[in-house]
């Protein structure tokens, strides 16, 4: 690990001013996948900014109805609120089948934003990775691709986004909120992550300087219901080989409103508006959970090790359409 200067700002206003000084500049809270990333080399900031003391530890009700999160409310506390557990079961779901429960206690919602891709080739130093050196080329299009995204891929990268909390957020139709040396911004969730295209490097709509601060999840629908589930090679710490978050509202049998995402596959957190358009105004049973499976994954580009992926995230979305919706 290369040397760096520890910052503790005094507000969010001096943090803010510091990072805007330096180009190298990183905050931390958890940080449960920063730290690991700077072991190997792939960060390098010159300072890091510790968040932790600043008052952004809440999880509030909104006026409007909804919920306003913390970016430093940790992960098990997340998971756990009554509200949240009560409101949208999709993000208690989705974070606790992430990682391990002393990573959770540790993990922030700010940092889980901030995940950075697991792909092996990124991780490792000695291989060519376009995200972690532009412009190197990508050593996993000819390497070992299990694990690498169907959905949003590019010639230039195929790496899998790895967060299950922020494919909840997705569904929820959440947003992030900033603030940065030229104001405050209001990001939908699904504008947050960037496709890969031909610039991988660039991962979110985060400006220099800028510090997420907050979450804001709307009130839910009357009478919607919503399920994450996770598909991944062990039942605990582990990163998802296909995932679906979903929520469904259904009246006199038909569904009237849906949001979907699915993680897993993606190289951002997936939303399926195809699957959306094919649920939607028809009638909540197996045969059109199948039919919004089979057009959620029309567009999958796989390669030589990650093909069972395409019908793997189709079932896992057809089996958390099915719980969410009752349907046998």
């Amino acid at each position: 690990m290369d040397n760096f200067v520890l910052i503790t700002p005094a507000d969010r206003a001096s943090a803010i001013a510091a990072a805007a000084k330096e180009a190298r500049t990183r905050f931390i809270g958890g940080g449960t996948n920063l730290v690991d990333l700077m072991k190997v080399g792939v960060e390098q900031p010159s300072q890091v900014i510790n968040l932790n003391p600043l008052p952004m530890d809440k999880i509030e009700t909104r006026p409007g109805g909804g919920l306003r999160i913390g970016a430093l409310v940790r992960n098990s506390d997340l998971a756990y609120d009554d509200r949240v557990r009560k409101k949208c079961p999709v993000l208690s779901e989705a974070l606790l089948s992430g990682a391990s429960p002393q990573l959770r206690n540790m993990a922030t919602v700010g940092g889980n934003l901030m995940q950075r891709t697991r792909c092996p080739y990124f991780y490792d130093v000695v291989f060519a990775c376009n995200k972690r050196a532009p412009g190197s080329g990508c050593a996993a299009m000819n390497g070992y691709t299990r694990s690498h995204a169907v959905l949003g891929t590019s010639d230039k990268c195929i790496a899998t986004h790895p967060s299950d909390m922020c494919v909840a957020l997705v569904a929820l139709n959440a947003t992030v909120h900033v603030e940065g040396p030229a104001g405050k911004r209001a990001i939908p969730i699904e504008e947050f992550h960037f496709l890969p295209g031909e610039t991988p490097e660039k991962e979110t709509a985060l400006k220099p300087g800028e510090l997420i601060v907050a979450v804001d999840v709307p009130e839910p629908l009357a009478g919607s219901r919503s399920h994450y589930l996770k598909v991944r090679d062990r039942a605990s710490y582990e990163f998802a080989l296909a995932s679906a978050g979903v929520v469904l509202q259904i009246a006199d049998g038909k569904i009237r409103f849906t949001r979907v995402a699915l993680g897993g596959v993606g190289t951002k957190p997936w939303r399926a508006k195809e699957a959306e358009d094919a649920l939607t105004g028809n009638a909540a049973s197996v045969e059109t959970f199948r039919a919004a499976a089979d057009a959620a994954m029309k567009g999958a580009a796989s390669r030589k090790h990650n093909g069972f992926k395409v019908e793997l995230a189709k079932r896992t979305l057809v089996s958390a359409l099915k719980q969410a919706g009752g349907v046998a």
